[in-house]
């Protein structure tokens, strides 16, 4: 006979008393508690241990966590930290130890000095000048690391014909191609600020260059997208030649007369103007007037009484007028005598502005004592890249 699995002793034959089987019952019952006991205070120990090694293992790979407003700038840090140091103190020692191969600021100093600003500075200049009252809110707007760029120009569609299957095939034209070249010219601004206000920790440096910047290079440059003339900055519309719709070509920009002199004349004029061009510009078109110029266009009515003019459904959607959004550029002149006081076309076909996507900020400390003069510059260009997307009205007889 084989022992009992928990007393260990050879079971007793069936003479056994009733008294003494109870009592190896209660012993066998005993041992099974405290062996299943042991048992489970073994398997408690191994979960224990093993979310503790788990725990370790997570605290040595978990991130460490930064504050909130400091999340977004991780990648920039290094950048605003060494940009921090330039425009407080004048320090460039920590522009030499950014890594040229992964970071974004380059460290090279051109002829006259100065540092390319950080990535986040130079969105926030993007940013605004993005969204002022400008050529550039309609305009094509192209990233360029040359010194100018060249539009292409095709001005005749490729020729084509009917052909049958055993006819003789007639030679069809080929297209004629125009090249327009816009220069890059140097933008600059010359914000400054006092040492002492530099000195203060709490002084949002960065946002204070950014915001002066920006509203210095969206001033400039709306003037110049506008009447420009083309000398050290960007080519205005209104600088080119300008002739009767009726007799257009191309290097001219074509104009509809109201036929009233410095006046609008009647609701005519502009449906006159909105058709003067061609259909395939008209789904992206839009009008460009100044302040002054659309109080007076936004009282005309037509034959049934009803207004040209809508204003914006939505919060940010700009006004309408018979259908087409308006931009209302300050730079427009006013309406005179035989003005050009609107511009109507699909500016995204027909004026191209090339920039170069960096800003480089010089800190000078001297010319100003005690100020410190920041001579903010980038390069931007503009022209006219197709001269049949754009129309004016011109307010006079003819």
């Amino acid at each position: 006979m084989t022992d009992h699995p928990f007393t260990g002793h050879a079971p007793e034959d069936a003479a056994t008393p009733p008294q003494n089987v109870a009592t190896e019952v209660k012993q066998a019952v005993s041992q099974f508690v405290q062996y299943f006991k042991g048992f489970q205070d073994d398997v408690t120990e191994k979960l224990k241990q093993t979310e503790e090694r788990m725990t370790m293992l997570d605290r040595k790979t978990q991130t460490a966590a930064r504050p909130h407003l400091a999340a977004a700038e991780v990648d920039g840090a290094p950048h605003q930290k060494a940009m921090q140091a330039y425009l407080r103190h004048g320090d460039e020692e920590g522009f030499r130890g950014l890594d040229m191969g992964t970071k974004a600021l380059s460290t090279a100093v051109n002829s006259d000095g100065g540092f390319l600003v950080d990535p986040q500075t130079s969105d926030v200049v993007k940013s605004v000048l993005q969204s002022t009252a400008s050529i550039r809110a309609v305009a094509s707007v192209v990233n360029v690391e040359a010194t100018s760029f060249d539009v292409l120009i095709d001005h005749s569609d490729v020729g084509a014909g009917w052909a049958t299957e055993t006819g003789s095939v007639t030679e069809t034209g080929t297209p004629s191609i125009d090249r327009i070249v816009i220069p890059l010219h140097e933008l600059s601004a010359l914000p400054k600020a006092s040492q002492r206000l530099l000195d203060d920790s709490a002084f949002d440096i960065e946002g204070w260059l950014a915001g002066r910047i920006a509203d210095k290079f969206a001033r400039a440059e709306a003037q110049s997208f506008i009447s420009g003339d083309g000398i050290d900055k960007p080519t205005g519309i209104l600088t080119h030649p300008t002739v009767d719709n009726d007799s257009w070509s191309w290097g001219n920009i074509g104009y509809v007369a109201t036929g009233s002199d410095g006046d609008i004349g009647s609701a005519d004029a502009i449906i006159d103007l909105v058709y003067a061009l061609d259909a395939r510009y008209r789904a992206g078109a839009s009008f460009v007037m100044n302040s002054k110029t659309a109080g007076l266009i936004r009282k005309l009515k037509d034959a049934d009484g009803r207004f040209l003019w809508s204003d914006g459904l939505a919060a940010g959607e700009p006004a309408r007028l018979m259908g087409y959004p308006v931009l209302v550029a300050e730079d427009m002149p006013d309406v005179a005598s035989d003005s050009l006081s609107i511009a109507f076309g699909d500016f995204a076909a027909g004026y191209t502005i090339a920039e170069r996507p960096d800003l480089r900020v010089l800190r000078d400390p001297f010319s100003a004592k005690p100020h410190v003069l920041f001579y903010a510059t980038k390069r931007v260009g503009g022209d006219v890249s197709d001269f049949a997307a754009i129309k004016l009205m011109k307010f006079g007889l003819s």
